[in-house]
């Protein structure tokens, strides 16, 4: 990367992350407080190796349980445990199919932050 783009992704940063001045008014404040509190909880919800590996493979689509413990090696009871959390934190829905549980994301916000994380991670590594 030059330093043309280096200096287009500052501008660009800039120009979407909120200016904090003595001119910000206790509101505004308030209003990035709040929303830097959901920010917390989501990356929160995320920073656990088996809840970002389950949100890996729900981006490709709906996976049901069973899938997602053949996906990640794992017993049934830890990747249930980790699948209520993200349904707590509402990364993910389920649907019931008689005996059959899936699983697929809720909205976009995982999705956009895995490809983040994929581009700061994985992009330049055969493993990923």
């Amino acid at each position: 990367m030059d330093m043309e783009d280096l200096s287009n992704r500052e501008s660009k940063a800039k120009a979407i992350l909120p200016i904090i001045s003595e001119l910000t008014t206790d509101e505004e404040i308030d209003q990035i407080v709040d929303k830097a509190t959901q920010a917390s909880t989501f990356l929160k919800a995320i920073s656990h190796e088996g809840r970002l590996m389950i949100l890996c493979h729900l981006v490709t689509g709906e996976k049901s349980v069973t899938e997602l413990e053949k996906l990640l090696s794992a017993r049934q009871a830890a990747v249930s445990q980790q699948l209520s959390r993200l349904r707590l934190e509402g990364l993910v829905q389920p649907r019931r199919d008689g005996k059959t549980i899936y699983y697929s994301l809720t909205d976009d916000r995982p999705r956009k932050i895995l490809e983040t994380v994929y581009e700061l991670f994985c992009k330049d590594s055969d493993a990923c």
